[in-house]
């Protein structure tokens, strides 16, 4: 089978999302060739019936979190009897998009809010102490949580949703997000020291749409930046299920360019390949949008505009950029096991 190199970009992404392999000048259905595999997505399902003890049964939820380049940076110690002590797993870091672990630690912090959530849901509550070694580095816990027995505690009625959490990498419906919606988005909203916005006059969008697509652009066009994605890009089933980390590339099309040698590390890194465009249009497609946040020196100045376009005060630290509307269900991203994540 013979993938032509003229095959445009916009091709690439329509072949690659709808499950069709071009051979011979055809299109052959074939939609669940390269599937994700089954192994790499089981942790969805939560706790196993053999988790007797109620920090391992948490943590399995805990662990769905979302995080960057979905590294799964979490380390955690349970010699402690009733208390989890958690650390950053420095071999799971992003030293060059992510120098301070800003986005680090933010995954953190979603994995000790899903943490508690399931301790709630066991009859526990889970009492946290943030960075109990003092200011944190590498070799410092994040966090201590301790499980206290507490019948009749309150459970987030958003712990039901946690399974069912998805990462959208592709497009989104055009329509605008309903009233009621926004709405129920700030009631819900339970972090006052961080001032949650959202930004949905037509034009203010198209401004921040444009400096998220230069943020993504930058990325990919600086070697050093670009080279951290394709380093933990995960390239058809196969490294899927051997890895369950990080960027998912598979489907169909994903298959036949690894098939014809056009989709490998080193071509992912060479601008001009079909590997390049074709990684370059499924970034700036939807991929990624909080690029001009991150604080290696290149991305300086687009920061600067993010922070300007959204207001954010001198001296503050805009943590999070995101895209909010509605989409389809593109699965789950791959988890590893609960045990690779137990060091003690």
């Amino acid at each position: 089978m013979e993938v032509s190199m003229a095959l445009s970009r916009k091709t690439f992404l329509r072949v690659l999302g709808g499950g069709i392999v071009v051979a011979a000048g055809a299109a052959v259905a074939v939609p669940r060739l390269d599937a994700m595999p089954a192994s790499a997505v089981e942790g969805w399902r939560g706790p196993g019936p053999e988790e007797a003890d109620p920090r391992r049964r948490a943590l399995a939820w805990a662990l769905l979190a979302p995080n960057p380049h979905n590294l799964q940076s979490w380390s955690v110690d349970l010699s402690q009897p009733g208390a989890i002590v958690l650390f950053a797993d420095r071999t799971r870091l992003l030293p060059q998009t992510d120098p301070f672990s800003r986005q680090i630690l933010i995954g953190h912090g979603c994995f000790l809010e899903i943490l508690s959530m399931a301790a709630a849901a066991d009859g526990y509550r889970a009492d946290v102490a943030l960075f109990p070694g003092g200011e944190w580095r590498l070799d410092r816990p994040v966090a201590r949580i301790v499980f206290v027995k507490q019948p009749g505690i309150a459970v987030d009625p958003l712990f039901v949703e946690v399974p069912r959490r998805r990462t959208v990498k592709g497009k989104y419906e055009a329509r605008t997000l309903d009233a009621s919606h926004k709405v129920a988005l700030f009631a819900g909203y339970g972090a006052p020291a961080l001032p949650l916005a959202i930004a949905d006059e037509p034009g203010r969008v198209d401004r921040l749409r444009a400096l998220a697509v230069a943020g993504s652009e930058l990325e990919m066009n600086t070697a050093r930046t670009h080279k951290e994605s394709i380093d933990v890009a995960r390239i058809g089933a196969a490294e899927i299920a051997a890895h369950r980390d990080g960027i998912s590339l598979k489907g169909p099309m994903i298959w036949a360019l690894r098939q014809t040698g056009q989709m490998t590390p080193e071509k992912a890194m060479t601008p001009g390949t079909l590997a390049w465009n074709g990684g370059r249009d499924y970034a700036l497609g939807g991929y990624g949008s909080a690029q001009t946040l991150q604080e290696y020196p290149e991305m300086a100045e687009l920061r600067a505009a993010m922070h300007r376009e959204t207001g954010t005060p001198d001296g503050a630290i805009l943590q999070m950029f995101f895209r909010l509307g509605y989409a389809g269900d593109p699965g789950p991203s791959p988890r590893r096991a609960l045990q690779s994540f137990v060091t003690v």
